[in-house]
């Protein structure tokens, strides 16, 4: 009979080891550790989590309690590096992480320089934390537009990018940005650049079919609604589509109106 039981606990025991859970957490070292609420097993026997990896290597932390802590500054990771956490679990329960925010990328980037230059915005950064996408913005009609994307490398020293530009007649103005899961924005410093293009013009404040300017730019059309009907880079538009009745179009560093005959 005693055998039995043994044989019987045995069987048991491998099965959970074999079916048991697991919950991967990946993401960047940002200087905060990971807490984790730990029930029994459902079986009466032991906590639920019997290992916790951090990159592939097993950690030291004492996990057999009802909660615990993930200790992450013992491996002297520099801020930014990727992570990945690995909470091994018996299959008949499953704890919580607390704070899996902490590994969420953070926009902490400093930009040490910006410029414009053959139609191209150079920046070098430093101090990133997490790899973001920074966002590229140019002031056009009384308000920053969105005319670019670039991955950010996401390491804490010197990283330089570019991304290529159109500019508009008179003074330009560009920025960069990145927005972190707590979605606030972090912004660089405005750079500007004067461009000696002449102005582009509107062909007239009628048309019928095609809106031509005297030379391509980027452009929107809104209705009298406010909502945006077309937008684009170019010289020439065909409006056939658009009903009859006045528009705003924004081209160039101008803001105007025009009739849809």
């Amino acid at each position: 009979m005693k055998r039995n039981f043994l044989l019987l606990f045995a069987t048991v025991f491998a099965s959970v080891l074999t079916y048991a859970g697991e919950i991967e957490l990946k993401g960047t070292y940002q200087g905060e550790n990971l807490y984790v609420k730990n029930p029994f097993a459902a079986s009466g026997v032991g906590f639920c989590v019997y290992e916790v990896t951090v990159n592939g290597q097993t950690t030291t932390d004492e996990i057999n309690s009802s909660a615990f802590e993930i200790d992450l500054t013992i491996y002297q990771f520099a801020l930014g590096e990727p992570l990945t956490v690995s909470i091994r679990h018996k299959d008949d329960c499953e704890p919580k992480v607390l704070n899996p925010e902490v590994l969420n990328a953070r926009a902490t980037f400093v930009v040490n320089k910006i410029n414009v230059a053959d139609n191209t915005l150079n920046w070098v950064t430093s101090n990133e934390a997490g790899s973001l996408t920074f966002v590229v913005e140019q002031y056009r009609w009384n308000k920053w537009v969105k005319v670019g994307e670039v991955k950010g490398n996401g390491t804490s020293g010197t990283n330089a990018y570019k991304a290529k530009v159109r500019l508009h007649s008179g003074e330009n103005k560009f920025r960069v940005k990145q927005v972190d899961y707590r979605n606030k924005p972090r912004y660089s410093d405005e750079v500007k650049s004067i461009s000696t293009k002449e102005d582009v013009k509107l062909a007239s404040g009628k048309v019928d079919d095609t809106i031509n300017f005297s030379a391509e730019t980027l452009y929107e059309i809104y209705d009298k609604y406010g909502g945006i009907v077309f937008k684009g880079y170019g010289k020439e538009l065909n409006v056939a589509s658009l009903t009859k009745g006045r528009y705003y179009i924004n081209y160039d560093n101008k803001m105007e109106r025009f009739t849809k005959k």
